[in-house]
């Protein structure tokens, strides 16, 4: 069997795809790499800026994507180890040693945010650690909060928070930030923005939620406690996109180099959601792609182009 359409992950962008794959009567078929879907948004706690859907838990929005996407697309559990075209088919080589063809295929693998790795950040994500300001941040008002890192994005989440928060402690393990200097500036500016530098997080601490982050100075070694209701890491992401080396381009961060319309430099090879070179990534910037990606491939598969 040829398939028209493989998608490759089965969060908002894939789940997306295959929902309009199945409006546009396209023999689809859904990989997943674990027996859940709904990637990342399931740890998240509590959804409210996904429009229509005023507050929801993320694993109630992932399986109400699913059920409306279930009729669209088959679903298979398995893991995609690569992918080759040959003769203007794509053959795509699964761990159990199986092998599936189509005449498309999206990749939505997602990415992950780099984790501080600390004792008390996996317990409380969710529950006042969070890794998406815009995503979160409104659940913090006029409460204090710590971003952790220095780059650009940790600068950007520490001036959107300082609109909304009544104190915000930007936590660097260097004694500089990183981020570009129109950010530094603007971070200057802001009352509200203490820069607490050479600092290196220890623990995050809370009862039923987060209530103290411990760190200790990098240079003499002296630990502190600052009370903090929400800690913001902010220190990267790693998209998951091992599977294109070699058959589509990618940034020298690791995203795949793609319009809003999902087209890859290899023909009939197309990306959504976080894996896409993009400035946004949020969940409705994903469920965008993966319709985006079906529309792409309707004209794929009617002109060749």
């Amino acid at each position: 069997m040829v398939y028209d359409v493989v998608i490759a992950g089965g969060g908002a962008a894939g789940l997306s795809a295959a929902l309009y794959a199945g409006r546009a009567k396209l023999k689809a078929l859904v990989i997943e790499k674990y027996n859940i879907t709904g990637s990342q948004i399931i740890y998240t706690s509590e959804v409210d800026n996904y429009l229509g859907i005023p507050s929801a838990t993320g694993f109630e929005l992932a399986n109400k994507f699913k059920e409306h996407a279930t009729g669209g697309a088959e679903f298979v559990e398995g893991e995609v180890l690569g992918i080759e075209k040959k003769d203007g088919v794509f053959i795509i080589k699964l761990s159990d040693g199986s092998e599936i063809k189509s005449k498309t295929v999206v990749i939505a693998t997602g990415a992950v945010h780099n984790h501080l790795g600390v004792k008390g950040e996996e317990e409380f994500t969710g529950k006042g650690v969070s890794y998406c300001a815009t995503c979160d941040g409104a659940f913090y008002k006029d409460k204090e909060v710590a971003v952790a890192g220095g780059g650009d994005t940790a600068l950007s989440e520490a001036l959107y928070l300082s609109n909304i928060c009544s104190k915000v402690y930007l936590v660097h393990r260097r004694d500089k930030l990183r981020g570009s200097q129109a950010y530094q500036d603007k971070i200057a500016e802001k009352e509200n923005i203490e820069f607490i530098g050479n600092a290196i997080i220890d623990e995050i601490k809370g009862e039923d939620k987060v209530t103290s982050l411990l760190y200790h100075n990098k240079t003499d070694g002296t630990k502190k406690t600052i009370s903090v209701s929400g800690v913001f890491i902010a220190i990267g992401m790693k998209p998951d996109t091992a599977i294109l080396k070699g058959i589509a381009d990618i940034d020298q961060y690791g995203y795949v180099i793609a319009g809003e319309d999902g087209r890859t430099n290899t023909s009939g090879l197309f990306v959504a959601g976080d894996i896409r070179q993009k400035n946004l990534r949020q969940l409705i910037t994903a469920v965008s792609d993966g319709a985006n990606c079906i529309a792409s491939i309707e004209e794929y598969l009617n002109t060749g182009k």
